[in-house]
């Protein structure tokens, strides 16, 4: 798999740019990429993005910065060479659809497949069947990033919100949901908390 976090500009990938995207191959953890690039001319910049992922305006825009175009020319190079390229992460159809626009609008040709591994769904999935009751906030799955990453022993995701840093942590968590271990060593002092292990 790989594991995939882009931070944009915004949440419409028609309209706003990726800032930076990281990766991971997962079956080999120590293969990882991160890339920054400024928007693209005309882009949208949201206020409130800048604010989450801790770009200023001037990082967005700084021409010094690979284009968007070139970033994900460089994202294909690196996937190449990845053997199981599904993509992977917390709620990642977002990433992905900001890659496969980014290929568009280069004029690349985008290889991946429609389906993903959602940790959202590996999380809500072992809650259920570890009889541990699915967290809710207005009658939906609360199960974001921090509160799955609590829930496998990890603190939360530092902040602002970092596209490798949330790769590392998208990879743990998987790797811990899926094979009850432990995977990076980024995160080798927090063992795996003795209730994540419950049966009902």
């Amino acid at each position: 798999m790989i594991v995939l976090d882009v931070e944009a500009s915004g949440t419409d990938y028609e309209k706003h740019s990726i800032l930076s995207i990281g990766a991971l191959d997962f079956n080999e953890p120590d293969n990882r990429l991160y890339l920054e690039c400024h928007v693209w001319e005309g882009a949208h910049i949201d206020p409130g993005a800048l604010e989450v992922t801790g770009f200023s305006k001037d990082e967005a825009t700084d021409n010094s910065k690979l284009t968007e175009a070139q970033l994900i020319s460089q994202f294909l190079s690196w996937a190449d060479g990845v053997a199981d390229q599904t993509f992977a992460g917390q709620n990642v159809s977002f990433d992905r659809d900001f890659v496969r626009v980014a290929c568009e609008r280069a004029g690349l040709n985008y290889p991946f497949a429609h389906r993903t591994v959602d940790t959202h769904s590996l999380a809500y999935m072992h809650y259920v069947t570890h009889g541990h009751v699915v967290p809710e906030d207005k009658r939906h799955s609360a199960l974001n990033l921090d509160t799955i990453l609590n829930y496998v022993g990890i603190p939360d995701e530092p902040e602002p919100h970092n596209a490798l840093t949330g790769t590392l942590c998208h990879a743990e968590v998987i790797s811990r949901l899926l094979y009850n271990a432990p995977l990076l060593p980024e995160f080798e002092q927090y063992p795996l908390p003795d209730s994540f292990h419950d049966q009902a």
